[in-house]
């Protein structure tokens, strides 16, 4: 006798059998067939794995790659379910007889179901009238079944017990139900259908709850489940896949992790819904790796390799497809982590590994908080090069701490304009691209990741916070020597220190060689041609070379108000000129340095010497003459104009005066202080004239210039009050 034989013969009323099943087999059956057409009519082509019996309706995937779960397989060309052979003739032209239940399971092969349904006395019943679904394990099957001596009563009892237990899956080209996989099905009798399933699928009563909680090597998970307050969801009805970590497993994780997890609801709760699936996964359905989404919201990927069932690449299933009433569960050595349960430290990646381990070896890492929350902006690998890492480890570490904000962002929540802090008291601006997220001068690769106190976003390269204005930049470096006189002469040089976000292509000294002084009076000669060139070299916005669409030109409006053509390579170029060095982060914005003099592609010149001149340093386009064409001038209203404010002390009665000084064009603001030796102190004169009191203020206009002199409440003003009273007695006298 053969253990659990009578769960292998449960009868289902055919009405009960849902349609889709065989409309899921039929399809898997129509594609084998067109696989095979080329040899004859009602031919199927099937993959059977090499050195092994399993047999597989062939699909592309599979067709292609020439393997199932990684084994090497063979293309066999057999008849498609309920068709034969006929002698002398090709392919299978002949419909197999129709016969009831008990005939059929003979015209299938499945003469062993046929053997125990004789035993079991369960022939009159499948011979006579009704309609059946009947699920017949093959000889194979029963073969592998160990022999157990069981009452024929108690086989007939959890056989009706088995009958409203079956759960139909599709996954890739294979049914299964109950976790038995479909090999032969469809097959039509006079009473019903026949399909030959791969085991004897045994009686199901037990929940996933029911399992775990009895089982000796899921008491951890169990205990856990409890706590976390899904054990009872776990029993409730449902459709599940559990991969149940054994107690094993969870010790591997040492006493630490597991008790920072238990001492978190949400992050436990997050933890075990990673290893609980929505939907049904049975091993003998799954022939090649497939992402599922599970019940934390993450994915995971379930594969196969040869016979064994692997999570996310990893083979770690000791036990697999213990089937319940709510689903599947199978055993895995290892505990699934999920991001969510992670600490911000433990989301750093294989690819970001330098970064981890300088951030532990620096002492970054153990400086953390555990209570606290960080951002990780973790540069790939391949930005430590031999000179990164050959640097004093002080400045490493000050670089290492520009990586690390102190508050958790996702993803999500950056947005354009955003001034983030990092530990080391740094603060980074963010831009948002169309097509990328960029914080200073790298931009974030896909691959972001939300941990239980921190997030981890994957950088291109190491960051460089902004220390410094463009203008003290270009003034340090020396190769733009011709560039800053030329600002000045056209009176822009405060537009690189002012604050602001600005792109600057700056040409160095290479992009005026040749040029005499004579030359460079010319160009300053006429002011508004000089700011039309230099102000194209401008833009609002700061522009980054990782934040510009690749392969496409990207227009950027210069505040001269004509467009700049940046095209972002392998080389990035503007206008067609190469951009030898780009992304030098300013405070006010951006430089990208460039050899050459930019000039709009819709301006003309009008003069011909200019004309002469510019021929000589703007070669990679052709300039427009149009004779007598003159520059308009532009508004400089992108400048920010400044205050002055002046504060003297003195000694006695001090007089604090505010003078405010409006020069046209760029005023400049100089506050000087005074202190003089001895304790100041200020007097509060108070006139209190019949009527309305009165604020005199003086404005003395000189030309140029315009001063504003506020006298209220000062001692200048008794003396002047003094002064006339003196006058008006002497006048009298006389």
């Amino acid at each position: 006798m053969k253990l659990l034989f009578v769960a292998a013969f449960a009868l289902f009323v055919l009405s009960t059998f849902d349609h889709a099943d065989s409309s899921a087999y039929d399809k898997i059956v129509a594609h084998s067939r067109i696989r095979a057409r080329k040899e004859g009519p009602n031919v199927c082509a099937l993959q059977q794995v090499m050195g092994t019996k399993k047999k597989y309706f062939s699909t592309c995937r599979n067709w292609y790659q020439g393997a199932i779960c990684g084994k090497k397989a063979t293309v066999l060309y057999e008849c498609c379910p309920g068709y034969m052979k006929l002698e002398g003739m090709r392919g299978c032209p002949a419909v197999a007889p129709i016969d009831h239940v008990y005939g059929t399971l003979g015209l299938v092969k499945a003469t062993s179901t046929q053997k125990y349904s004789d035993i079991s006395k369960l022939r009159p019943e499948i011979e006579g009238p009704g309609s059946y679904t009947f699920f017949a394990p093959s000889n194979e099957a029963w073969e592998n079944l160990d022999e157990v001596s069981h009452k024929l009563e108690e086989w007939n009892d959890s056989h009706f017990h088995n009958k409203h237990s079956v759960c139909e899956q599709q996954a890739l080209h294979v049914v299964t139900v109950n976790c038995a996989r479909i090999i032969y099905g469809n097959q039509v009798a006079t009473n019903g259908v026949v399909h030959v399933i791969d085991r004897v699928i045994s009686a199901v009563g037990n929940t996933i709850q029911d399992t775990i909680e009895v089982d000796d090597d899921l008491t951890t998970l169990s205990d856990l489940a409890q706590n976390a307050g899904l054990l009872e969801k776990l029993g409730m009805p449902g459709h599940y896949t559990l991969f149940a970590p054994t107690n094993e497993a969870f010790d591997k994780l040492g006493s630490d992790v597991l008790e920072r997890l238990q001492s978190d609801k949400e992050v436990l709760k997050a933890l075990l819904n990673f290893h609980l699936l929505g939907s049904i996964q049975c091993s003998e359905a799954i022939i090649a790796g497939s992402s599922y989404e599970t019940l934390e919201g993450n994915n995971i990927e379930i594969g196969c390799d040869g016979e064994s069932l692997t999570v996310n690449g990893i083979k770690m299933v000791l036990k697999k497809d213990v089937v319940t009433t709510n689903g599947v569960i199978h055993f895995i050595d290892q505990v699934l982590m999920p991001d969510s349960a992670k600490q911000v430290m433990e989301l750093v990646g294989q690819s970001q590994s330098t970064f981890g381990d300088m951030v532990s070896e620096l002492g970054l890492s153990a400086a953390m908080r555990p209570e606290a929350e960080y951002t990780l902006l973790a540069p790939l690998n391949v930005a430590f090069t031999d000179e990164v890492m050959s640097m004093d480890q002080r400045l490493l570490k000050v670089i290492l701490e520009n990586h690390i904000l102190k508050n958790k962002i996702v993803l999500g929540q950056l947005y354009n304009g955003q001034r983030v802090e990092t530990i080391g008291g740094k603060y980074l601006r963010v831009f948002i691209y169309r097509t990328a997220v960029c914080i200073e001068n790298s931009c974030l690769v896909r691959g972001s990741k939300e941990g239980s106190n921190g997030a981890l976003h994957l950088m291109k390269t190491l960051l460089k916070p902004a220390e410094k204005t463009m203008f003290e930049i270009l003034t340090e470096n020396g190769g733009f020597k011709i560039f800053l006189s030329l600002m000045e002469a056209a009176g822009l040089t405060d537009l690189l220190k002012q604050e602001g976000d600005f792109t600057l292509f700056a040409p160095s000294d290479k992009a005026f060689t040749g040029l005499s002084e004579r030359d460079l009076d010319l160009l300053k000669s006429d002011i508004n041609a000089l700011r039309s060139i230099l102000l194209y070299h401008i833009n609002n916005g700061i522009f980054i070379g990782g934040g510009l669409e690749t392969g496409v030109t990207n227009l950027l409006k210069s505040i001269q108000g004509s467009n700049i053509k940046v095209l972002s390579v392998s080389i990035q170029c503007v206008n067609s000129v190469q951009i030898p060095e780009s992304d030098i982060m300013a405070t006010n914005g951006v430089i990208h340095f460039v050899n050459h003099v930019l000039y709009p592609g819709d301006l003309p010149v009008g003069s011909q010497d200019l004309l002469t001149l510019l021929r000589r340093i703007i070669t990679y386009r052709q300039l427009k003459y149009i004779s007598g064409f003159k520059y308009q001038e532009i508004p400089l209203t992108f400048m920010t104009p400044e205050m002055s404010r002046v504060t003297s002390v003195i000694q006695g009665e001090p007089t604090i005066t505010k003078v405010t000084r409006v020069i046209e064009g760029q005023p400049s603001v100089t506050k000087v202080t005074r202190v003089i030796e001895g304790q100041p102190s200020v007097t509060k004169v108070t006139r209190v004239i019949e009527g309305q009191p009165s604020i005199t203020k003086v404005t003395r206009v000189v030309s140029g210039n315009i001063f504003s002199l506020e006298l209220e409440n000062s001692i200048f003003f008794q003396y002047i009050i003094i002064y006339y009273v003196t006058l008006i007695n002497y006048l009298t006298a006389i």
